[in-house]
C-alpha cells in the first residue's frame, strides 16, 4: 500500500494554491504516493491588526507548522521562501526550493497611475519595512500607510482607506489570478525583493530520506542557487524579514549574481553592492556581500534600526 505523505499548509487561499500546485505536481512526478493536506492558522495569520515588525519575526508564519511536523502530525510543509527564516528548528531542513517565479514587488494603484507619476504626499499601503526603505529613498515625499491582511483585504483596503497605491508581491498577485490589476512592476534598481520571494519552498524532518527523494523531486537548481546566497547574506546581516535588507540571486547558465541592499527606515541611508561567481559557491557568494556591504556601512544602518525598535518598545 502506497504511504500516505501529510502535508502541512497555512490556510490563507495564497497558501493553499501553493499547497495544493505542489501536491498536483509531486503526485504527478511519484505516483506511487498519495497525499493529504492539513491546513492551520499561524501567529501571522492571527495577528492583522497589528505591524508584522511589531511583534517579532522568527518563525511568524511557520512555527505551528514546524511544531506539527517535529510532533509527527505532519510530514512536510509548504512555505513561501520568503517566510522561512534563516535558521531554522533542531532536527528540520529545506528539502526543496521550488522553481521562481517573477520576484519582484508590484504597485496596484487605484487610478492606474504608475510609481513615478503618483503626486506628491502620495499613500501608498505596505507594511514591509524593505519596501518602505527603499521606496522613501527614492521618493521621500510618499506617505507610507500600513497594510495587513490576505490579498482580498489588502485590496479592499486601497479603496477603502483612500490609498493611492498599495505594493505587492507579483507572484501571490498572479497565483490568485489578480494579475490584470497591475499597474506596474517595480524595477529591482529601485526596490530589491524580499530574500527568497517568488519560490515556494518545502521543509521536512531532516531525517526523513523517504520524503526527501520526494519532495526532491520538485527541486529547481538555479533558482535553490540564488535563493541560498540570500539567505547566505540575510543570516550573515542578522536580518529578519522586518529588517530593511533586500536581495536577488539570479543564475545565468553556471554564473550566479548576487544584489542585496541595506537601507535606514526613512531611506535616507542606502548601501547597496552586488557580487558574482560560481552558482555551486551560492552561500559563499551570500556571505562575501554581506561583508561588503558592512564594509559600506551596512552594519551601521542596521545597527540604527535595532536601536529604533527598541525606543518604540520602550515607549510601548
Amino acid at each position: 500500500m502506497a504511504r500516505e505523505i501529510i502535508v502541512g499548509s497555512r490556510d490563507s487561499a495564497l497558501a493553499m494554491w501553493q499547497t495544493n500546485w505542489v501536491v498536483d505536481n509531486l503526485k504527478r512526478l511519484n505516483p506511487h504516493y498519495s497525499f493529504r493536506i492539513l491546513s492551520m492558522k499561524t501567529q501571522g495569520d492571527k495577528i492583522l491588526d497589528v505591524a508584522l515588525a511589531k511583534i517579532g519575526d522568527k518563525g511568524l508564519f511557520t512555527k505551528e507548522l514546524e511544531l506539527a511536523m517535529l510532533n509527527g502530525e505532519i510530514d512536510m510543509a509548504v512555505h513561501s521562501m520568503k517566510d522561512l527564516p534563516t535558521v531554522l528548528p533542531r532536527g528540520l531542513t529545506i528539502g526543496a526550493i521550488c522553481e521562481r517565479v517573477d520576484p519582484r514587488d508590484v504597485v496596484i494603484s487605484r487610478e492606474g497611475i504608475p510609481l513615478d507619476r503618483l503626486p506628491k504626499g502620495a499613500r501608498i499601503g505596505t507594511s514591509s519595512l524593505r519596501r518602505c526603505a527603499q521606496l522613501l529613498h527614492y521618493r521621500p515625499d510618499l506617505k507610507l500607510d500600513p497594510l495587513r491582511g490576505n490579498l482580498n483585504t489588502r485590496m479592499a483596503k486601497l479603496e477603502r482607506q483612500n490609498l493611492d497605491a498599495i505594493i505587492l508581491a507579483a507572484a501571490g498577485v498572479e497565483r490568485l489570478g489578480w494579475g490584470d490589476r497591475i499597474t506596474e512592476r517595480l524595477s529591482t534598481d529601485i526596490c530589491l525583493p524580499a530574500v527568497g520571494q517568488g519560490s515556494i519552498g518545502i521543509e521536512i524532518r531532516e531525517d526523513d530520506r523517504e520524503v526527501y527523494e520526494v519532495v526532491r523531486t520538485l527541486n529547481h537548481f538555479p533558482s535553490e542557487a540564488a535563493i541560498k546566497a540570500e539567505r547566505a547574506l540575510l543570516k550573515k546581516l542578522e536580518g529578519g524579514c522586518q529588517i530593511p535588507i533586500g536581495a536577488l540571486g539570479t543564475v545565468e547558465g553556471d554564473r550566479l549574481t548576487l544584489y542585496g541592499v541595506v537601507a535606514s527606515l526613512d531611506g535616507k541611508d542606502l548601501v547597496r553592492s552586488s557580487i558574482s561567481g560560481p552558482a555551486t559557491e551560492a552561500e559563499a557568494l551570500g556571505e562575501k556581500l554581506a561583508a561588503q556591504v558592512i564594509e559600506m556601512g551596512a552594519d551601521k544602518i542596521l545597527k540604527s534600526v535595532r536601536q529604533e525598535f527598541l525606543k518604540n518598545e520602550n515607549r510601548n
